[in-house]
C-alpha cells in the first residue's frame, strides 16, 4: 500500500463553508461535533477546528454528514 502524501498548503476546499454554514445554523464546533456522533463519525472539537482553518483532510463521509447537519447541498460545501 502506498503512503498518502499530501503536498499542499490546504488540506480541504470546505473549511470556510463548513464555518459558515455552521454558525449560520447556530451550532458550536462542539454541537456540530456532537451532531455527527449520530452518523457514527466521531470528530472532536479541537479537529472542527482544524478543518475549518484547512489543517486536517475531510473524508467522503465526513462531507457527507456536513452536508446533511448544515442542510445544504455537498456543492454548496465547495462554493
Amino acid at each position: 500500500m502506498m503512503a498518502r502524501i499530501i503536498d499542499l498548503e490546504l488540506y480541504n476546499l470546505v473549511g470556510d463553508n463548513v464555518r459558515k454554514y455552521r454558525i449560520k445554523m447556530g451550532l458550536s464546533q462542539q454541537d456540530l461535533s456532537e451532531r455527527l456522533e449520530a452518523y457514527a463519525i466521531y470528530i472532536c472539537r479541537g479537529s472542527i477546528c482544524r478543518i475549518e482553518s484547512y489543517e486536517r483532510t475531510v473524508t467522503d463521509f465526513e462531507l457527507k454528514a456536513f452536508s446533511e447537519i448544515l442542510e445544504v447541498p455537498i456543492d454548496k460545501l465547495f462554493a
